[in-house]
């Protein structure tokens, strides 16, 4: 079976790559996802040991900066059960359970290089990647074989102790 790889957005001036890094084991749940196909994604095609992109959206310069590991499959986001969480999801709450999921991520690798979306945007090498295609804002996407190789080779991934 052919590995499959995902990227996963984030904006870095709410949860920021280095985030990820700087906490114990370099490993946090990603939370909030409230799109129904991203979830899906997680919910159904996530598995422990899956590299994932960590790219920054919303910022100044918007590129892939780091490698991540699916360490724990889908399990339900409690963000939706909390009133006082910005995740908060009233149609869970009154549910009791959530309708959403969530998996931990560990930190792998941080890229010497920012693969930008601009440079992604002029290699040819990348056409028919889901985060190119007009109109994608999926927060979470899979990643085709080829494509994860060449935004390796360009990001320079150095492995974190």
């Amino acid at each position: 079976m052919a590995k499959t790889y995902w990227l996963m957005k984030t904006e870095p001036d709410v949860f920021s790559f280095d985030d990820l890094v700087n906490l114990k084991n370099s490993t946090d749940h990603w939370d909030g996802i409230r799109n129904y196909q991203a979830r899906n994604f997680m919910r159904d095609q996530f598995k422990k040991g899956q590299q994932v992109f960590i790219y920054h959206s919303n910022t100044k310069v918007p590129g892939i900066v780091g490698i991540a590991e699916v360490v724990r499959e889908a399990y339900p986001d409690h963000t939706a059960l909390d009133p006082k969480s910005k995740y908060f999801d009233p149609k869970s709450a009154d549910k009791g359970e959530s309708r959403w999921v969530m998996v931990d991520v560990k930190a792998t690798h941080r890229f010497r290089n920012l693969v930008s979306l601009a440079d992604m945007r002029e290699m040819p090498e990348l056409d028919g990647m889901a985060l190119l295609k007009p109109g994608q804002r999926l927060s979470i996407q899979p990643v085709e074989a080829p494509h994860w190789s060449l935004i390796k080779k360009i990001g320079k991934p150095e492995k974190l102790s």
